[in-house]
């Protein structure tokens, strides 16, 4: 009975001593593909498939036009880049943030304009909880890009 009452008093104190675990976000990855198009959309309309736009720089401007991180599409305009969660936390990433292509959209397509650049607002596509203490992993992609004459 006093071994129990021993065991009883060790497990409570255990118990009590072991913090609760947080979940925290640690990491922060945006990706997508960029089109060769001025909407970012394909033709549907007319069954035209606009190319992708290799070689892009894409880059990640936060406030008045920060360039926070940068990718280059890879061959079939997909591109990735991971940001550091404890400095860009997701309400900053998704409320004051946007994606530019800073290559000329005459780049890929001649016929295409050569001012402007391609801009696009995040949006979270995924996330997963896993591991120990709940790690939070958040996949952020473009809503859409759209021609901006106004960057530069």
């Amino acid at each position: 009975m006093a071994l129990a009452k021993i065991f009883s008093i060790f497990l409570l104190v255990a118990l009590i001593a072991t913090p609760a675990a947080i979940a925290q976000v640690v990491s922060i990855r945006i990706s997508g593909v960029v089109l060769c198009s001025v909407n970012g959309n394909l033709d549907v309309i007319n069954g035209l498939t606009p190319g992708v736009f290799s070689n892009a720089t894409v880059q990640l401007r936060c406030g008045t036009g920060n360039v926070v991180s940068s990718a280059i599409t890879n061959g079939s305009g997909v591109f990735s880049l991971v940001v550091d969660p404890r400095v860009n936390t997701l309400p900053l990433l998704l409320s004051n943030c946007r994606l530019v292509v800073a290559t000329p959209l005459s780049t890929c397509n001649a016929t295409l304009p050569s001012v402007g650049r391609l801009a696009s607002t995040l949006n979270v596509v995924n996330t997963s909880i896993g591991g120990v203490g709940g790690l939070i992993n958040v996949v952020l992609g473009p809503t859409s890009f759209i021609l901006n004459f106004n960057l530069i």
